[in-house]
């Protein structure tokens, strides 16, 4: 069993789906994310999207913090049903949640027809430790109608992962907890003309050795 740790939810719990497709965030991380978010977004009323949902504890914590909508997508369709599960038991609104058995890549591809006041103001993105298409992730993340201009954006790594976010996605923190490392990466609009400033790349995180 999981548990909600904060907002109207908070000591709730729910059951994580079983199988090895999921691994769920844990209480400490979790609560380590919301607390740094708590001065980069509103997450009353907000809208956010939950990639590689996996249980759906991120996003279920951000509905329980005052989020009115939380798009999940998750690839596998058992683990998709038992998010569903989660968020009927915990008694959210049919109309806050939606759940989406795709792959998050494809997904984000195909929903360029995302109305502009339906845009996520907050991503949640936890995929598998031994996932390596970060690169294309960040680069689908940083153009699609789905994700909002000043979106923040929460991807969590392995320890030690090394990444070069593009350049729409300014690199705000990354902080390890034990195994797990946690970037923090605002969305910016696109630049009015090519040059330096805020469309200037990301730099490399960790920096290159001298």
């Amino acid at each position: 069993m999981l548990r909600i740790i904060g907002g109207s939810l908070r000591g709730r719990r729910f059951a994580a789906p079983p199988g090895r497709h999921t691994r769920p965030t844990s209480d400490k991380v979790r609560e380590a994310i919301f607390n740094a978010l708590a001065g980069l977004v509103a997450l009353e009323g907000a809208r956010v999207l939950d990639l590689f949902a996996g249980s759906g504890a991120l996003g279920l914590e951000a509905l329980s913090r005052g989020a009115a909508h939380c798009t999940f997508v998750e690839s596998h369709a058992r683990t998709a049903a038992g998010i569903r599960a989660a968020a009927a038991a915990l008694g959210l609104p049919r109309d806050a949640v939606r759940v989406v058995a795709a792959r998050a890549e494809r997904w984000l591809h195909d929903a360029a027809g995302t109305p502009p006041g339906e845009a996520a103001a907050l991503v949640l993105a936890d995929p598998p430790y031994a996932y390596g298409e970060h690169a294309a992730l960040l680069a689908a993340l940083a153009d699609p109608p789905a994700v909002a201009d000043g979106a923040v954006i929460v991807l969590e790594t392995a320890a030690r992962q090394a990444l070069t976010p593009p350049a729409r996605l300014e690199l705000l923190r990354v902080k390890g907890y034990g195994d797990t490392q946690v970037w923090l990466l605002c969305r910016q609009a696109a630049p009015a003309s090519p040059g330096p400033g805020p469309g200037s790349p990301t730099p490399t995180w960790p920096p290159p050795e001298p």
